[in-house]
């Protein structure tokens, strides 16, 4: 056990230069300190309760801390200010102390929870009270409180004025109850396909549930009536069950809007039971919620789905219109990337299935099975606005006609796409350049150099590759393309070494720095998408090829690595977090260039950031970093 005395002198080293022990003699100061108490507190423990008297202040020696408001009626956290090493903590009861105010016993007060493991000093006001006659004390006061008056100012405000953006445009409080229909018209599975219909054409409704038993079979809709039925010359006396959609795609009654329409997108469907536990309680549609919300989407997904050559042009103001209004309703920035993800994903398998009936009408017969993919921002889920193209093109025959056909197709594809408003790859990485489409057997002998020969420029096309997403094509062929590209990973380790290697030069900033406060930080700006998001994403990519997950968005590598216990579910969700604070400043940022006709940057101005948005900046970049770290290490460079 360590003797008191040394344990005095081992914490005034630590605060010795702060002003409450500054300039006073070593006997006065080691006397203070054996009235003050250093106190450890793990991630998320509350430091100071609410309805809690203070009995003092405590200086942050190591670690962050967040003082926040807990709303009693939804069970929100609402974070005033971050506190970091360096702060004091308890400003609050300084009033108290002076005896310019009366504390109410039942007075509720804000709340400070630790957002890292923190080691903090206790200061009861008996040490301040005996401190309080020096001039650098009261000058330090006195700044210390202007400044973070000013934070709690700037973040007081950004809450009132959430809460009345949430008020006139409350798209983020709307659930699925709010909108769906309460009442689902459902028939048994032995019902016939005739009374079917006419509960639909009676109840005016575009489709109804099967169930028996309270469980839910299927669904039938009116599409499936016209295929299923109409068009395939079905008897309407045979049952329900024959032509329902079975198990179909259902979604929580308390899920927000945004959910239901994500997954209505991502599926494909128009028609969402809604469920409470299980038991089905109503049915949404897509027409229900674009009534309530956006009817944009509605058009422009029948936009997509009809274009032709000269309506491709239109279908980007279309889909500016939606981000626009996602962004004003201040939808998640991941749960809106994933929606707009969604209709550019359809218009990219509607470009494809344009080009090649394009070819079609030339003569030109499509010889043998193709996959076509997305690298780059939209590979990773991320395009929100119409950049440049990265795609490429693998087909499955070896053949001088495929080669002919898919060379043709890719012109065709990269032509459609610039018409849409895609710009061309100034890298010319496009399923329109050679180097860019191939069969099986090009592709795996492209693979191959590549790693063999590690060399820069083989590394920064390979980064870009391994962005790539499945878009449209065959199945079968896509699992085929990824057992040789993992092959070809695992038979050259000094490729991921390589990549490491390129990694380790470029660092993640980082912003904790000894500073005073958030307004006195030492860098100016910083470039979210050079400095952050590349190191990032490509740490992330090399985490996952080591383990075997070669393609798809950062989201779901990051699910991957969570289930394959290489990361901790915890750093898992911090880490979603920590991007999701990146993607809304920096899609933000380029959003209101793009709206007001500036050029377009990813470099962003501290001097323009709310004093909440630096702290989110500081503690995201630490978690950000963590990962880059794990990535390096494994290579022991």
């Amino acid at each position: 056990m360590m003797d008191q005395n040394l344990y005095n002198l081992y914490h005034l080293e630590a605060v010795r230069f702060h002003p409450f022990f500054h300039g006073v003699e070593s006997d006065t100061a080691l006397s203070l300190l054996s009235l003050c108490e250093v106190r450890r507190y793990g991630k998320n423990d509350i430091i100071l309760k609410k309805d809690k008297p203070r009995e003092g202040l405590l200086l942050l020696l190591e670690g962050l801390s967040e003082v926040l408001v807990k709303n009693e009626h939804n069970g929100r956290e609402e974070v005033l200010e971050v506190v970091q090493a360096g702060e004091l903590i308890g400003f609050s009861s300084l009033a108290d102390f002076l005896g310019v105010s009366k504390q109410i016993d039942t007075e509720s007060m804000v709340e400070v929870k630790a957002s890292s493991e923190v080691r903090a000093m206790f200061i009861p006001f008996e040490v301040v009270r005996k401190r309080w006659d020096d001039p650098a004390v009261h000058d330090y006061m006195l700044t210390q409180v202007a400044i973070r008056l000013k934070d709690v100012y700037a973040s007081l405000a950004e809450q009132v004025k959430l809460a009345t953006d949430y008020g006139e445009n409350d798209a983020i409080m709307i659930r699925v109850q709010d909108v769906m229909s309460n009442e689902a018209a459902a028939v048994s599975p032995a019902a016939s396909i005739q009374e079917a219909a006419k509960l639909m054409h009676n109840r005016k409704i575009s489709s109804v549930l099967v169930a028996e038993n309270d469980c839910l079979l299927g669904i039938i809709t009116e599409r499936d009536i016209v295929e299923r039925v109409a068009a395939a010359g079905a008897d309407l006396s045979a049952q329900a069950r024959t032509i329902m959609t079975e198990n179909p795609v259902t979604i929580s009654r308390f899920a927000y809007y945004y959910d239901a329409l994500s997954l209505i997108l991502y599926k494909g469907v128009k028609h969402l039971p809604v469920k409470e536990n299980t038991n089905v309680v109503g049915i949404v549609t897509l027409s229900d919620l674009l009534r309530r919300k956006n009817e944009n989407v509605m058009k422009t997904v029948q936009k997509i789905e009809k274009a032709d050559r000269d309506s491709l042009p239109q279908i980007k103001t279309g889909i500016y219109d939606i981000i626009d209004s996602l962004i004003r309703d201040r939808v998640p920035i991941l749960k809106m990337l994933e929606i707009i993800t969604k209709l550019y994903d359809r218009l990219a398998a509607r470009i494809i299935a344009l080009s090649i009936s394009e070819l079609r009408e030339r003569g030109l017969r499509q010889p043998c099975e193709f996959v076509f993919y997305q690298m780059g921002s939209s590979g990773r889920g991320e395009q929100f606005m119409l950049t440049d193209q990265d795609h490429f093109l693998v087909y499955e025959s070896h053949s001088e006609e495929a080669s002919a056909f898919f060379e043709e197709l890719g012109k065709r594809i990269t032509s459609n796409m610039e018409a849409a408003g895609y710009a061309r790859c100034k890298g010319l990485m496009m399923c329109s350049e050679q180097k860019w489409r191939g069969s099986l057997t090009v592709w795996e002998e492209r693979l191959r150099t590549w790693m063999l020969h590690s060399t820069n420029d083989h590394l920064l096309l390979a980064q870009n590759f391994f962005s790539y997403r499945l878009i449209a094509g065959s199945e079968g062929l896509h699992t085929k393309f990824e057992a040789l590209s993992a092959e070809q990973i695992k038979r050259s380790r000094i490729f991921l070494f390589r990549l490491a290697q390129l990694e380790k030069e470029h660092a993640i900033p980082t912003l904790d720095q000894p500073i005073r406060s958030l307004f006195k930080l030492h860098r100016k700006n910083i470039d979210m998408k050079k400095e952050i998001l590349f190191p990032y994403h490509h740490s992330l990519q090399i985490l996952s090829l080591i383990h075997g997950k070669l393609s798809g968005t950062p989201l779901e590598k990051i699910d991957f690595l969570q289930e394959k216990k290489v990361l901790p579910k915890e750093f898992a969700h911090d880490l979603k977090e920590a991007v999701s604070t990146i993607m809304t400043l920096y899609v933000t940022q380029r959003w209101q260039q793009e709206k007001t006709g500036v050029s377009l940057s990813s470099v962003i101005s501290f001097t323009r950031m709310s004093a909440r948005e630096k702290e989110e900046l500081i503690l995201s970049l630490k978690t950000l970093r963590e990962l880059q770290s794990q990535a390096i290490a494994r290579f022991s460079l």
